[in-house]
């Protein structure tokens, strides 16, 4: 078995490495990568910190982290990416370089369209969905995003006591819960429990995929999400699971603390 390592980058040579291989995973041209090598060397110097994982001597995984203002003491993640089976110990491995440095709680963003990624954050890590950003970035030119509208689902990660949320409310109490919205695929988008602790949200297998094959219907999907989920959060509730079919769970605050 080969063996896995993870560690800071220091050198020019290894954040021109993780520039190449961000720009792999996003699909730009490595003359154009997401977060340029002398970007990430300023980073490090100022005190964020950038993590690579490595299989053997094969970079398979990284993450960036930069601090937030003195008295919040949080970390807010930058860029991350890795391959499957890595992504839990590159992100401890960053949890731990901010613990020592005094973080309490770190923060990022991703794609709420991509459901694989939000089971990631909230079911492997214990982190919570704390707010829905609409368009965040604005139109990007890469190879993922290209021709969507980049709504993001900011994430907080509690660094001392994440939480644990899966089995709260499982597939039975979805699944008796009235629907209040159709998918663009006919089929239910959203639920909403009787009692108000619970709304329960679906996207689409592979909006990648989706987006690359019909990039109109993988908009609708973008829309018809976005409103489910705007209104959720304006009535209080944080987005604390995902399930295997790609359900998220949103829970109202009070239930979720």
């Amino acid at each position: 078995m080969t063996s896995l390592s993870i560690r800071t980058v220091h050198d020019v040579a290894g954040f021109a490495a993780v520039a190449d291989y961000f720009s792999d995973v996003w699909q730009t041209p490595r003359t154009a990568p997401p977060l340029l090598p002398e970007t990430l060397h300023s980073i490090a110097h100022a005190g964020g910190a950038v993590h690579a994982a490595f299989e053997g001597e094969r970079l398979a995984g990284a993450c960036v982290a930069v601090f937030g203002p003195p008295l919040t003491r949080e970390v807010y993640s930058v860029l991350a990416a890795a391959e499957r089976g890595l992504g839990v110990p590159l992100k401890e491995a960053q949890r731990a370089w901010a613990v020592e440095l005094g973080a309490r709680t770190m923060r990022w963003t991703f794609d709420p369209l991509v459901g694989r990624n939000a089971r990631f954050n909230f079911v492997k890590l214990g982190a919570e969905g704390t707010e829905y950003l609409v368009d965040f970035y604005g139109p990007m030119a890469d190879g993922v995003n290209d021709g969507d509208e980049t709504d993001r689902l900011a994430v907080t990660w509690d660094l001392i006591e994440p939480g644990r949320h899966e089995g709260v409310a499982g597939p039975a109490e979805r699944e008796v819960a009235p629907t209040t919205h159709a998918a663009p695929d006919g089929g239910p988008l959203a639920r909403r429990d009787l009692c108000d602790r619970h709304v329960w949200c679906r996207v689409p297998d592979d909006v990648v995929a989706l987006r690359a094959a019909d990039p109109q219907l993988a908009l609708r999907w973008r829309r018809a999400v976005r409103d489910v989920f705007t209104k959720a959060f304006a009535d209080g509730f944080l987005a604390t699971g995902m399930s295997r079919d790609g359900w998220y769970t949103l829970t109202r605050r009070e239930a979720a603390s």
